[in-house]
Order: structure tokens, then C-alpha cells, then sequence
């Protein structure tokens, strides 16, 4: 039976299946499919007996991913298995497990394989490989997107429930959207990139295939960490999945700024994904996309590309017949841009990070198509460089602009082509991500990937503080996405639940400082209306100095909230209250700063 991680570690736990029939069944499930094109390399069957040796006598309990199967992209470096980056003349046998993998293995995971890619992870199509094309799970026509193609369809075809790729601009998205899977692409330097084989290396990032929200989360979790051997690793926090909050606030392109390529059935697929959000009780913004697409332009008709010339250029200049030619001539293209560029670059980024950071304040995510459109194998490799392109509209600008990301199925066409969507927020909101697609993706009503098994139902308990922290109610500047969010990052915060407070609560817009925040002020029962909140949890030695360091006319009270519980949160002196605006009927300080991004675009919209 196809099962997911979830299952999987449940059964181990139980006793009703043991490691060795999983893996067992794995192996089988493989050489059943037959697809050659899926895998590089499978580990041996002294290294796979080892991984089992290995959990034997520890309690199953105590590893979340005990026992359980996974595939591993090949430009991620396994220990006894050779990283070939698809490409046999660059191939090496790796001594070490990459950081990565290493976790997965210390949380009792066993690898399976090394699976196909677009060579030097450079594509989005996953026909740029000289060991064949994956076979996509969902339409054997079209092309199993890239970079990471046979990590995608391993999942999708329920051969492994969890998969690594990398995704420095869709590898890990674009792939999982065309083989309706989930694709979570995590916060640069949450999870080490120590032992991959670089594409752009100060963008690249270890992403993760599954069948679930919940599952993909889960591995996340078990790889999430600073590494001290990863110059571009950091400690970005990683909490909970969470509740859906109550009333998302999701942007999404405005429609002259949305991209298909003549493709109406994928145009109106998105309009269908939207109404669901809607249906789930979100409110939808649409926005100007073009700062975002400048962006996105940056990573391939920008200096960066030298970034991949820089990973692999002295053995392009050493063996330039071993490279798929596409790849050559985007990597070759790298030598055209000089330092002055990559300084004019990277100004350029700055100010287009800060465009974007503006025009996303205020909102749960940033909501766009995976891709704009889907090609065949054969119209890809009729047209293999502009096409490509094509598949990268809504996902290359996100590690630019430091951006979690998570691609989650949203129906299939009736054309029997897989469409999804994206959700993207800053940088260390990958659960809050979590939270949101887990919902989406239960209410389209999908199988998982090609399986044919029907989703498992999602937990909606509240989630509570752990051990060692102390929660907070946070209602302004401090709020995920929003400019302050990143000192409760630092402070080791994590966030716990969306809230609301009793209806004894109104909220004003103070006098401008160092940022724009409100205050919540405390009346007469009844007198007020609930006010949108975020719990967020602090450790106990770092919620002192966090606290201290709010300025008047903000002080530390106690807040009630909408279902009668009481936390701590910033609460307003009344006497700044007479001369601050009162922003009440928005019902929250997000929804504020959504209608006044909807008042500029309707502005805009009037002047043509």
C-alpha cells in the first residue's frame, strides 16, 4: 500500500510493520514501475541493510522519521553512492553525507537513491538530462518539470513518500506542480546546503517533495537547523504548523499583470483557486507583479547568471562536450557580466526587495500560479531554452527576494494536466505557510500525486507553546511579514496561532515613527469589536529584554481573547489614544495595511 510519512512512522510505532518490509516494499514498488529514467543510483543492499541495523534497539518513539524511505536529488551528496549532477564526466563518489541528508539519517530515515535531474540542477523542464527523461506521473506527454524531475515523480508515482531536490528558481516547485505533489521550498539557510553541488550558491536551498503538507513539513523539521560547516546557513525559527487562521489576507497578481501564454484553462484554474481560498474565508488583494517580475528577470538575464559559470565553469572550460547543450549555453553566458554588473545587480535587487516588502505588507501570503502554463516533451524540446523560461515566471524571483515557498495542487485540468498553486511569504514563515496550504490543498478534494489514495483528514486542533516559552500577543509592526517580525525572529520567537481579541478592544493608528504601528486599547465590555491578533511564543530567557525594549506609548498587559483565554500582549496607554485614528472597523492591523495597498492599486487602475 502507498503511505505517507505520517503512516509510515505510525505503523513502525505500533508494531505493525517493520522498517525492513517498508523498505522492502520501496525496492519493489521501483523495479515494478520500470521507469530507468527515475533513478541515477539505488543503494546497495549492504548499505540499505546497515540503515536498518543501525535503528535497531533505539525506541522508535524517539525518531520522528523511524524507518522511513526517501529519495535523494542527484547533486546532493550521499555517502557511498556517486553525485553525478547528471552529468557522468563530472561524477564523483561522495565520502560524506551532505548536512541535509545527515539529519534525515539521525531522525531514522533510510535512502533508497539518488534520483534524475536537469543537468547541474540548471532547468525547469527535466528533459536536460543524458540518463533520459522521467516519465511525468499524471500525463506520460508532458514534461516532468526540473531540475528536480525524479525526485518529483518517484513521489508523485508513490515509489518513496518524501524526496529532496533543491530549488534555486522552481526546482523544487515547478517539478511538484506538474505531478500534483507538494513542493515546500524552505527559507534560505534554514536547512544546510553543505555537501550540494552549487547552482547559484547563495540562492540554492534543499527543498522537499511529498505527498502532504503535513508530511513535507515533517522533514523539514527534521532537517531545519543552523549547520557551522554552511557559510549560508542561519537560525531562523520553525514552529508549529498551526491553525488556518481565521481571515487569511492573501495578494495575488492582478489580472493584466497574470502570465499564461494563451493559456486560458490554466487562467481559469487560477480564478477557481482563488474562489476556494475565498470559500476558506480568506479576503484576496490583487497587486502590481511587475516589481516581482523585474526580479525574477535579474536570475537569468542578470548578473547572477555568473553564479552557475562560477559553480561549474573551469570544468565547462575543461569538457564543454559533456554538457547538455541548453545547460552549456546558459552557463557560457556567465562570462558576459563583469563585477560592475554584479554591483549594479545587486543595488538594483535592493530596491526592488524594498518595493516588494511594501506592497506585500499586510498579507498572510502572496498566492500566484506554480507555473503559467504546461509544454509537452516534445514542444519543450522543440524550444528548449524559451520554454523553460516560460515555466519560471512565478518562481524565480523568490530566493532573490527572500521568500519561503510552498506549491500545493489545486485540481486537475480537463485536459488530465495537474495545476497547482503557490503560496510565498518572507523569510522563517514556512509553517505559517504550512498552515494555509494544509487547508487549500484538503479542499480540493485531490488523490495524492498518481496514487489514487485520497488525502488523510488534517488535524485543526490550536497549537500551544512549548515547553520554555512564553506566549505573547502581537498585534502591529510585529506581526509575521511585517518590518519589526524580524526581532521576534531573532529573539528565537515562533509562531503559535492566529487569534482574536474579545469584542472590549479598539485599535488606533499611532503617530509615525521608526515604523507605522498601532495600539489596542481596552473599553467597556462590548464597547469595541475583536481585533485580529498573532500568539507568538518567546523563550523565557530572551521575553524580559523583548518586551523592555517596546517604547511608550505601548506597555505590557493582559489581553482577552474572542474564546475567553488571557495573554500577555502590548496594550496602548489611554492617553495616546486622543490624538491617534481610529481603525477599528478593519478588524485588525493587517487588514488595514491590505485596504490601503487596495486603495493605491484602485488609484493606479484609474490612471491607466
Amino acid at each position: 500500500m502507498i503511505a505517507t510519512v505520517e503512516e509510515i512512522v505510525a505503523a513502525h510505532r505500533a508494531g505493525k510493520l517493520h522498517p525492513s518490509q517498508t523498505v522492502a516494499d520501496c525496492l519493489a514498488r521501483i523495479e515494478a514501475h520500470g521507469d530507468p529514467a527515475i533513478f541515477t543510483a539505488i543503494s546497495t543492499p549492504q548499505a540499505i541493510s546497515a540503515a536498518l541495523k543501525a535503528l535497531e534497539g533505539i525506541d522508535p518513539a524517539t525518531l520522528p522519521l523511524y524507518g522511513v524511505p526517501f529519495a535523494v536529488k542527484d547533486n546532493i551528496d550521499v555517502a557511498g553512492l556517486p553525485t553525478t549532477c547528471a552529468c557522468p564526466d563530472f561524477a564523483y563518489d561522495a565520502t560524506h553525507d551532505s548536512g541535509a541528508v545527515a539529519r534525515l539519517r539521525r531522525a531514522g530515515a533510510i535512502v533508497i537513491g539518488k534520483t534524475n535531474l536537469d543537468q547541474f540542477a540548471t532547468g525547469l523542464n527535466g528533459t536536460r538530462s543524458p540518463y533520459g527523461t522521467p516519465v511525468n506521473a499524471m500525463r506520460p506527454d508532458l514534461v516532468p518539470g526540473g531540475s528536480s524531475s525524479g525526485s518529483a515523480v518517484a513521489v508523485a508515482a508513490g515509489l518513496v513518500p518524501f524526496a529532496l531536490g533543491t530549488d534555486t528558481a522552481g526546482s523544487g516547485r515547478v517539478p511538484a506542480g506538474l505531478n500534483n505533489i507538494v513542493g515546500l521550498k524552505p527559507s534560505l539557510g534554514l536547512v544546510s546546503t553543505n555537501g550540494v553541488v552549487p547552482a547559484c550558491r547563495s540562492l540554492d536551498c534543499v527543498s522537499v517533495f511529498a505527498l502532504s503538507v503535513e508530511d513535507a513539513l515533517a522533514v523539514l523539521a527534521a532537517m531545519a537547523g543552523p549547520d557551522e560547516n554552511d557559510p549560508f546557513s542561519r537560525p531562523l525559527p520553525l514552529g508549529p504548523r498551526g491553525a488556518f487562521p481565521a481571515r487569511p489576507r492573501l495578494a495575488v497578481p492582478r489580472v493584466r499583470d497574470r502570465v499564461n501564454f494563451g493559456d486560458r484553462v490554466s487562467e481559469a484554474a487560477f480564478e477557481r483557486a482563488i474562489a476556494r481560498m475565498t470559500e476558506l474565508g480568506a479576503s484576496i488583494v490583487e497587486i502590481e507583479m511587475e516589481p516581482f517580475h523585474e526580479t525574477a528577470r535579474l536570475l537569468y538575464e542578470g548578473p547572477w547568471v555568473a553564479e552557475r559559470f562560477a559553480a561549474v565553469g573551469s570544468f565547462l572550460e575543461s569538457r564543454p562536450n559533456s554538457f547538455d547543450p541548453s545547460v552549456r549555453t546558459i552557463v557560457e553566458q556567465g562570462r558576459n557580466f563583469s563585477a560592475v554588473d554584479a554591483f549594479r545587480g545587486r543595488y538594483r535587487l535592493a530596491e526592488l526587495k524594498a518595493i516588494a516588502d511594501k506592497v506585500l505588507a499586510g498579507f498572510d501570503a502572496l498566492m500566484v500560479p506554480t507555473m503559467p502554463t504546461v509544454y509537452t516533451v516534445a514542444q519543450m524540446r522543440a524550444d528548449p531554452i524559451r520554454l523553460n523560461s516560460h515555466l519560471g515566471v512565478y518562481t524565480n524571483f523568490v530566493n532573490l527576494l527572500d521568500m519561503c515557498g510552498l506549491a500545493v495542487p489545486s485540481e486537475i485540468r480537463d485536459d488530465g494536466a495537474p495545476y497547482g498553486i503557490t503560496l510565498l511569504a518572507p523569510a522563517g514563515r514556512d509553517a505559517h505557510l504550512a498552515a494555509l496550504g494544509s487547508r487549500f490543498h484538503a479542499a480540493s478534494g485531490l488523490t495524492m500525486g498518481a496514487t489514487g489514495r485520497a488525502l488523510p483528514p488534517v488535524s485543526q486542533s490550536p497549537a500551544r507553546a512549548a515547553p520554555g516559552f512564553l506566549e505573547l500577543a502581537l498585534f502591529g509592526a510585529h506581526l509575521s511579514g511585517l518590518p519589526l517580525n524580524v526581532d521576534l525572529l531573532a529573539a528565537g520567537g515562533m509562531l503559535v496561532r492566529p487569534a482574536r481579541t474579545s469584542a472590549d478592544y479598539r485599535l488606533y493608528l499611532l503617530p509615525e515613527g521608526r515604523v507605522r504601528r498601532p495600539g489596542l486599547l481596552r473599553g467597556r465590555p462590548g464597547s469595541g469589536a475583536p481585533i485580529d491578533c498573532e500568539i507568538w511564543a518567546l523563550p523565557a530567557a530572551a521575553y524580559g529584554r523583548f518586551v523592555a525594549a517596546i517604547p511608550s506609548p505601548l506597555g505590557l498587559g493582559t489581553v482577552e481573547l474572542e474564546d475567553g483565554g488571557q495573554v500577555k500582549g502590548f496594550v496602548l496607554e489611554a492617553v495616546a489614544a486622543g490624538s491617534a485614528r481610529d481603525i477599528t472597523a478593519f478588524g485588525g492591523w493587517k487588514a488595514f495595511l491590505a485596504d490601503e495597498v487596495a486603495k493605491r492599486n484602485a488609484a493606479s487602475y484609474a490612471r491607466g
